[in-house]
């Protein structure tokens, strides 16, 4: 599992691990991509040494990827799968900013092994 360095509260280096990776055909990683990160990265798509982008998580099997491919005709394939919710998806689109988007929407609701689970509380007015 990779590794980051992150700066804490007191401006000291603590060591955080990434959860998930995009990497494409070329060879371009980019570790927790934001929104952003994927837009460039689908952006500089071609049809020829650089066709796709795979976002995983950073384990040996991955129960959950999506990928983004570059159509001959124009515009983008975009899979996501997730075998923990059996979830298989083909979807097209021409909008990378649609894609970056939906995928970033679509990751946040994925598991990733040793993040800290999320938890929602039921606050009650004292007053």
């Amino acid at each position: 599992m990779l590794t980051a360095t992150r700066v804490d509260s007191e401006g000291g280096a603590t060591m955080g691990t990434q959860y998930h990776g995009a990497d494409s055909e070329n060879g371009d990683r980019i570790d927790d991509p934001s929104e952003d990160a994927l837009l460039m990265m689908i952006g500089d798509l071609n049809n020829s040494d650089n066709t796709f982008v795979v976002v995983q998580p950073d384990e040996d099997d991955p129960v959950w990827f999506a990928s983004v491919a570059v159509l001959g005709e124009g515009g983008y394939e975009i899979v996501r799968r997730d075998t923990a919710r059996n979830e298989h998806e083909v979807t097209t689109a021409t909008s990378i900013n649609d894609i970056a988007r939906d995928l970033t929407i679509w990751m946040a609701a994925r598991d990733f092994p040793g993040r800290p689970t999320r938890q929602v509380h039921d606050f009650q007015n004292t007053a």
